[in-house]
């Protein structure tokens, strides 16, 4: 028999080591596969490097901002600082007092993604909490918590929060603890009193299929309390949906906050700020007059945040779901 060429590599003392060397399989950790589900997916990257872009432009406001949040262009006796087609002194145009348009979307975006994403993760939290405990409790808990959900839910979010808005503001009591009618800090609360329904049922879904589960028995067998099931095994097990809600839940605060800004019962952040709900609640009388950079700027920044922030939410979907990988 002819002798057989072995590659040098196989050679050693062991032949197991060996032959698990020739394989040179490298093994990625469940965080790198999600890393690597989440940038395969073209939309999420994507709109992961605006947002990042964006996030950089506003945290650093005070720099990248050509003006202050109320300076005007020209001064008034330099010349027309009103309504200012976008030109090299105002990239955007200017408003009804020749402020301008491009400095103040800069604060107006950095105010409301501070609003979406506080009140998103309040939402979450208490979201959460009422969903793993009624899913794991069950019983009466469970069925007077789901009732409540389905309540709120059964009504319009922005009548229901309109009206909520103006009961808790003839609470004088409460001003000290939520904060006045027109303020962010009232607002965030508004929202995350109505924005926990959705993710509770959500969770609430996860914990009733999961609490079954062998390794949740497992669990039990070996006297695991029920906070060390929910938080070791439970939420880690529905990380990828309530990754999912939260970053719906900022969409829809940010949306929540220009449709409100829009009918005029938005916060006012002071003279000092502004919010993107408030440039678009400019842009009907921009409309009126025709002046589209009023309409389109704002506008078009409301359509762009939100559309990378759902875009970022399918790509956190894609990346903790495993049964998503596609191997490449």
């Amino acid at each position: 028999m002819a002798d057989t060429a072995i590659p040098e590599g196989l050679l050693g003392a062991d032949p197991d080591l060996n032959d698990v060397e020739a394989l040179n399989v490298r093994v990625l950790t469940p965080f790198q596969m999600a890393w690597r589900r989440y940038w395969h997916h073209k939309g999420a990257a994507i709109a992961t490097i605006i947002m990042t872009m964006l996030l950089i432009i506003v945290i650093f406001a005070p720099l990248t901002a050509r003006y202050g949040i109320n300076e005007q262009v020209l001064k008034i006796q330099e010349g027309n600082n009103v309504y200012l087609s976008p030109r090299s002194i105002a990239w955007m145009g200017t408003d009804e007092i020749g402020r301008d348009i491009y400095s103040r979307l800069i604060w107006g975006v950095r105010t409301s993604l501070f609003i979406g994403v506080t009140s998103a993760i309040l939402s979450v939290i208490i979201g959460t909490t009422v969903g793993a405990i009624a899913g794991l409790r069950g019983g009466v808990f469970d069925d007077l918590m789901m009732r409540v959900t389905d309540i709120f839910l059964a009504f319009p979010f922005l009548v229901l929060v309109i009206v909520v808005r103006a009961a808790l503001g003839n609470l004088p009591w409460l001003t000290a603890i939520i904060g006045d009618i027109s303020s962010i800090r009232f607002l965030i609360v508004l929202f995350a009193i109505f924005g926990w329904m959705g993710v509770a049922r959500l969770v609430r879904g996860q914990v009733l299929s999961l609490k079954e589960r062998e390794f949740i028995e497992a669990s039990r067998a070996v006297g695991a309390s029920n906070t060390r099931i929910v938080l070791s095994h439970l939420l880690p097990n529905s990380i990828g949906p309530i990754l999912v809600a939260l970053t719906l839940s900022v969409a829809g605060s940010i949306i929540g906050e220009s449709t409100l800004s829009f009918f005029g019962l938005g916060p006012q952040p002071g003279t000092n700020s502004t919010s993107l709900g408030l440039l678009v609640e400019l842009s009907s009388s921009g409309a009126k007059q025709g002046n589209w950079w009023l309409v389109a700027f704002p506008c078009g920044a409301l359509v762009l945040l939100v559309v990378c922030i759902n875009f970022i939410g399918d790509g956190l979907r894609d990346a903790v779901d495993a049964k998503l990988d596609t191997g490449k």
